[in-house]
């Protein structure tokens, strides 16, 4: 009988952990040529999705498997459809079969994806299967552009998205995405008033600004805001979506209270720029979700206008409000780094002309952009897989 010793270390995509690691198995050589369904599972179980820890069998993401001779064709059930690590999974999966069972084994890898949730049984949009809420300590560190980006990134992936504006007294969707002076239909849901969100590139949006005069200033008091928030939670069709993406107002008041008391939200990400007085606000957005009687889980942190490169200049990197603040609050505070997005003069307009930064030719701000979403995407299955669910709080 002939014997094999196998160990095998695949490094992908200059992943710094192997993603696949043979541990030494003795085979019998005939069991390695054979393209059997345990044969591919067998090897398969070797290779790990790398955000969840465990290999692709044990998580029950491999479904469908097909042979035909050389053949092989099978499903990874992913856990979102805006996983940044889909290529690097291929490659493994194919490199695990062509190693461990027929080196001339053809792979066929079809991808599709159940997004994970801690949603399963809300109560509040219950086909939300995860609710982003994207906040900062202080206005203007660009908050409503990362929400903006953010979701038309999960979307791009091919996620169902929704972006729902709840700075009521500063609405910016309409400019952002050029729908200025359009406004929501309505329909009959037994006897009672619905809004339809509006779409455009992909997005289901809604805004105060879409409902009310732009030239008008929203002059309320905290309880007709918070009221327009429960109303933009539970009196709109959002429908089935994968993310909703929600733009808060800066600070830490009653819009934030209101809306985690309505809908238990599955995480925050939190907008800062360098300079240390907008760190300063940021810490207190981190203190105000880590307390006990509010505890909901913050993805990470982003750093927004990190630096300026100048377009003659691909190579310079000039840190107007400082270097890495964002990045040094975050290992402070033990939290996910999400990523810098720098000063790219094309994000500026692209907002301004209704088409964000994530739809233009600007490869240096949609790689950024691109590597931020992959980072808060990646936390949101680590966080669905590991950490309980949230309630909405109850705060006198």
């Amino acid at each position: 009988m002939w014997f094999l010793n196998v160990k095998v270390s695949l490094a992908l995509n200059k992943v710094s952990n192997a993603l696949v690691t043979f541990a030494a198995n003795v085979f019998d050589l005939t069991k390695l040529l054979a393209m059997t369904e345990a044969a591919i599972l067998q090897a398969l179980s070797n290779v790990q999705e790398p955000d969840l820890g465990k290999d692709l069998v044990t998580l029950n993401m491999i479904k469908d498997i097909v042979i035909k001779g050389n053949q092989v064709f099978f499903t990874v059930v992913l856990t979102t459809p805006a996983c940044p690590m889909k290529d690097t999974i291929n490659q493994a999966c194919v490199n695990a079969i062509q190693l461990l069972v027929n080196k001339e084994a053809e792979v066929h890898v079809n991808f599709t994806a159940n997004t994970t949730s801690k949603r399963t049984d809300a109560k509040v949009l219950p086909q939300v299967r995860n609710i982003i809420a994207v906040v900062s300590g202080k206005g203007g560190v660009g908050k409503s552009t990362v929400a903006a980006n953010l979701a038309l990134a999960f979307a791009k992936g091919g996620a169902k998205v929704g972006l729902m504006d709840a700075d009521i007294y500063g609405p910016s969707v309409p400019i952002m995405f050029g729908v200025r002076g359009e406004r929501p239909m309505m329909k009959d849901v037994n006897g009672k008033g619905v809004i339809i969100p509006m779409e455009k590139h992909g997005l289901k949006l809604m805004s105060i600004g879409l409902l009310v005069d732009e030239k008008n200033a929203v002059v309320w008091r905290g309880p007709m805001a918070s009221s327009a928030i429960k109303q933009f939670v539970t009196e709109v069709d959002w429908g089935e979506l994968d993310y909703l993406v929600i733009d808060m107002p800066p600070g830490t008041g009653d819009i934030h209270l209101t809306l985690m008391q309505t809908v238990p939200v599955t995480g925050v990400v939190i907008v800062t720029t360098p300079q240390d007085v907008a760190l300063a606000d940021a810490k207190k957005g981190i203190a105000m979700f880590g307390q006990a009687q509010v505890n909901v889980p913050i993805l990470g942190l982003v750093e927004n206008m990190s630096y300026f490169t100048p377009p003659e200049l691909p190579d310079n990197r000039y840190y107007i409000f400082g270097k890495e603040g964002g990045k040094r609050l975050a290992e402070e505070y033990e939290l996910p780094f999400l990523g810098q997005i720098p000063i790219v003069e094309s994000i500026r307009e692209a907002g301004d002309r209704g088409v964000p930064a994530m739809l233009g030719n600007d490869e240096i701000a949609k790689k950024a952009i691109t590597a931020f979403a992959s980072n808060t995407v990646r936390n949101i299955a680590i966080r669905n897989a590991h950490a309980p669910k949230t309630q909405p709080i109850s705060v006198s």
